[in-house]
C-alpha cells in the first residue's frame, strides 16, 4: 500500500494532482483544503496517501496532513460514505470547523455540503461525535477579526476553504493584526494565487 508520496507537483486541479515519483507519475484525487496548500507546478510536495482498492481500481487520495487523513478515513467508516463523499465532505471547509460542526451537532452545516442530506448528517454526527476526541485539544476557535475577515471573503464571492488557506497565510508573525491590515493581507495573496 502507498502510504506516502514526495516529489514533484507536475499536474494541479480542484480535485487531483499528479506527483512525478523518480519519473512515475501518480494521479491523486484530493480534496479543496489540501489543492489550496499545495505549491505551484513544479514545486516539490509531500502527500499523505490513503490507497483505496477495489475490485475494478486502485485509487490513491493525498491530504496535506495526517489530521486530515485521519478525518477521511473516519468519515469512511460510516455507512453510505465512500471516498468520493468524503473527499467532498472534506471539501466542505476546513477541518476544524468539519470537527466543530460535527460535535455541535450542526446539520445545518453538513447539509450546505454538496451530495450530504440529512440522513447522511445526521449519521456522521451520531457516528464520529464520540470519536473526534483526539481532535478536541487541536481546533482552535477563530478571533472576531478572522470571522469578520472570512465573512467579508465570503461576501466577495471567494471559496471559504481558499479564504481560510489565504488567512493562514497573511496571519505568519503577525496573529494580532487589526480587520484592516489582515483583510488586505488576505485579498493580496488571494488575488496573487
Amino acid at each position: 500500500m502507498i502510504a506516502h508520496l514526495r516529489g514533484k507537483l507536475i499536474e494541479k486541479d480542484t480535485s487531483r494532482v499528479v506527483v512525478d515519483v523518480n519519473g512515475v507519475g501518480y494521479e491523486v484525487c484530493v480534496p479543496l483544503t489540501t489543492f489550496s496548500a499545495m505549491p505551484e507546478r513544479g514545486g516539490e510536495v509531500s502527500i499523505d496517501i490513503h490507497t483505496h482498492v477495489r475490485e475494478d481500481v486502485i485509487a490513491l487520495y493525498g491530504f496535506s496532513t495526517r489530521r486530515e487523513r485521519s478525518i477521511f478515513e473516519k468519515l469512511m467508516t460510516i455507512s453510505g460514505i465512500g471516498p468520493k463523499l468524503a473527499v467532498t465532505i472534506l471539501s466542505g471547509g476546513s477541518v476544524d470547523d468539519l470537527i466543530s460542526a460535527i460535535r455541535r451537532g450542526d446539520l445545518g452545516r453538513l447539509t450546505a455540503i454538496p451530495g450530504v442530506g440529512k440522513k447522511t448528517a445526521e449519521r456522521i454526527t451520531l457516528e464520529l461525535k464520540d470519536k473526534l476526541q483526539e481532535f478536541a485539544a487541536t481546533t482552535p476557535e477563530k478571533s472576531g477579526v478572522e470571522v469578520d475577515v472570512l465573512s467579508a471573503l465570503e461576501n466577495l464571492g471567494y471559496n471559504r476553504v481558499l479564504a481560510e488557506s489565504a488567512l493562514r497565510r497573511a496571519q505568519e508573525g503577525d496573529r494580532e493584526a487589526p480587520f484592516d491590515v489582515l483583510f488586505k493581507r488576505t485579498l493580496q495573496i488571494l488575488t496573487k494565487g
